[in-house]
């Protein structure tokens, strides 16, 4: 048998809403794109990839052909597991947030447990009703929430909706520092947010730009698994801009051997995670 308590997960997350070819030019942004991204990742030992969508200008986008296009793709080639995201377009409506994780009905998708200022500009709206009804079309459709923590607070309004019925145990958990308005990207952080999750709770984390490598040691070392990609940051090292999303989940996946531990297949991901 094998041994999950030894396997870390890597994630990849290759194109976000926000980085375009101007922060560096190697950013995946079309269907085609993103696909021989995602499955060069799994080939280089990503477990899990985490998807956004752009529209034909390169702007984030919730269109769910988009979505389709681009699982078909990815699931044509490889068995990484999916992760769509719900929060891809800011000014999105409840149905577009969910259309295609009904529709496509991969085995994650992303659960933003609160509302919070985002960058400093503008909110990021994740109302009551909007969490209850993603929550509880989640379970029907039968996908597992990865449900992203910026803060705290966030982690309390998931245990409410676990007590409440619209989340359901084992909860998984991202924890997402380094967000401008949400908690920065420190191991002081991720320890104290670690400590509130209840037990036989599975998670990752990562920090975003400067941050990405002290989260990713602290997360390995405290037997946590772990996010990569252009979504959270475009350098490989400092001055320097990635070459793919690739050469994150290869610096990762050494990383992860290098501590004695070892990286996970999708399908051990998917054992690992109940999905």
């Amino acid at each position: 048998m094998t041994d999950l308590s030894q396997k870390t997960i890597i994630t990849v997350a290759p194109t976000g809403a926000w980085p375009s070819k101007k922060e560096n030019p190697n950013v995946p942004l079309t269907p085609a794109e993103i696909a021989d991204d995602v499955y060069d990742c799994w080939k280089a030992g990503a477990a899990i990839a985490h998807l956004h969508m752009r529209d034909d200008n390169g702007i984030g986008t919730m269109d769910k052909n988009k979505f389709v296009e681009t699982v078909g793709l990815i699931r044509g080639r490889c068995d990484i597991v999916l992760n769509l995201t719900t929060s891809g377009q800011l000014d999105a409506t409840d149905e577009a947030r969910m259309a295609h994780f009904i529709e496509l009905k991969p085995e994650l998708a992303s659960y933003d447990a609160g509302s919070m200022n985002w960058a400093h500009k503008t909110l990021f709206l994740n109302p009551p009703a909007f969490l209850e009804q993603l929550g509880q079309t989640m379970i029907e459709k039968g996908v597992k929430p990865e449900i992203e923590i910026f803060d705290a607070g966030m982690i309390y309004n998931s245990l409410y909706y676990l007590k409440q019925g619209s989340l359901q145990a084992p909860l998984h958990f991202q924890f997402v520092l380094g967000a401008a308005g949400g908690m920065a990207a420190t191991v002081e952080n991720l320890v104290f947010l670690k400590g509130l999750i209840p037990e036989g709770s599975t998670w990752s984390a990562f920090g975003i730009g400067r941050g990405a490598i002290p989260i990713m040691l602290t997360s390995i070392a405290m037997g946590g698994h772990v996010r990569v990609g252009m979504e959270d940051n475009v350098f490989y090292s400092k001055g320097k801009l990635a070459d793919s999303n690739a050469q994150f989940v290869e610096q990762a996946a050494n990383i992860i051997k290098d501590a004695t531990r070892e990286v996970a297949t999708p399908d051990e991901a998917r054992k690992f995670l109940g999905v």
